[in-house]
């Protein structure tokens, strides 16, 4: 019975697995077919992509590729880079006045140049419709479009004017008019209003974007600046002037003095006068007030009424007679120690000036400086 409950369940077991292994084959055969349909539907939806992928990627590069003109294109156009603009800034401009086609592509150029950091504020010259890289290429701060005036120490108000209006093609009368507004142009108070003194000497850079009152009020902004490094107003009160005084001071020594080391010991001489109640006597401020230029003022030229006459008037003039350069402003505000109340230039042409103490020495240098006029009078003829 053992044996045939065994058999029975032997029989059972390989019926059971019989069918099993028959469901399994019948499984598997299933399964190859099944995976073949999603591989060719696969090898199918591919084929279709290739097809119209090298479409989707035309459409693609088109999106992601901003318009641009292409060459170097026509005609000018002058653009201004003002502080503080970025790229982004810098290609809206430019769409907007028809140099480049897109922002963007201006931008994509500055990136692929990469000139980010290097867009300097100022004036190009650029064209119309021409390429992002061309235009990236003539923003170079090497190329911007500017005068560089060179306004030496020592000139009147007159022709600082005259020779900005040279420069830069501009009627003087703008000039004249914008130097009217002293305000405007951001002079202190204490220059009364007028720019005669205040316009500093220095090298200016003028792009065609700049009106006359731009120039002028750079020129006070760099008064303003050497005032502040020099500690102008500290420094005449230390000396019990006005800072106004101190720049008419200035504005002597620069217009008397033919060398730098002269400077301090002309200073001197004027602070020693005005000390002891004495004329200044200066030529150059008797000239000013003429509107003439010379070396030594005649006898009718010491007549004059003018304010500015130190012949006749005691005391400082009304106002700077040139606009002093930062070596006179030192000297007005640090005079040499010395006793010396006269001198004169016994040779203009080489700058010797000689000091004196006394009367006596002053007109021996004064004898010597007629002596050599003279010779030089001769030597003309």
């Amino acid at each position: 019975m053992d044996f045939l409950v065994g058999a029975d369940s032997d029989d059972g077991r390989s019926s059971r697995r019989s069918r099993a292994g028959r469901g399994r084959r019948r499984k598997r055969r299933r399964n190859k077919g099944g995976f073949l349909a999603p591989m060719l539907a696969i090898i199918i939806l591919v084929g279709g992509l290739g097809g119209g992928g090298y479409y989707g990627y035309l459409w693609l590069r088109d999106v992601t590729t901003p318009d641009d003109y292409t060459g170097q294109g026509t005609g000018k156009v002058v653009v201004e880079i003002k502080q503080g603009q970025t790229a982004s800034d810098v290609g809206r401009a430019l769409e907007e006045q028809g140099v480049v086609k897109s922002a963007r592509a201006f931008t994509d150029a500055v990136a692929s140049a990469g000139k980010s950091s290097s867009l300097q504020p100022g004036v190009y010259e650029l064209r119309k419709q021409m390429s992002a890289a061309a235009a990236v290429e003539l923003l170079d701060p090497g190329k911007q479009l500017m005068d560089r005036v060179t306004l030496k120490e020592g000139l009147r108000l007159s022709d600082t004017l005259t020779t900005l209006a040279k420069a830069t093609g501009k009627p003087v009368k703008e000039f004249q008019q914008a130097a009217k507004d002293g305000e405007a142009l951001g002079l202190p108070a204490y220059a009364r209003g007028r720019l005669e003194g205040y316009a500093f000497p220095a090298t200016y850079d003028i792009t065609p974007k700049m009106s006359a009152a731009d120039i002028l009020t750079a020129m006070v902004d760099r008064f303003n600046q050497t005032a502040e490094k020099e500690r102008l107003v500290a420094g005449a009160k230390e000396m019990g002037r006005t800072p106004h005084e101190i720049m008419v001071i200035a504005s002597i020594i620069q217009a008397e003095s033919g060398k730098l080391d002269d400077m301090g010991k002309i200073s001197r001489v004027i602070y020693n006068r005005l000390k002891v109640g004495q004329m200044l006597e200066m030529d150059s401020t008797t000239f000013y007030g003429l509107n003439k230029y010379g070396i030594a003022a005649t006898n009718a030229d010491v007549e004059s009424t003018s304010p500015y006459n130190t012949y006749r008037r005691k005391g400082l003039p009304p106002g700077p007679i040139s606009n002093p350069g930062d070596h006179a402003i030192q000297a007005a505000l640090n005079p040499t120690e010395g006793d010396w109340r006269w001198f004169v230039t016994t040779d203009p042409e080489r700058g010797i000036t000689k000091f004196a103490s006394t009367e006596a020495e002053f007109l021996k240098i004064k004898a010597e400086f007629e002596q050599n006029q003279g010779q030089q009078k001769q030597g003309n003829g």
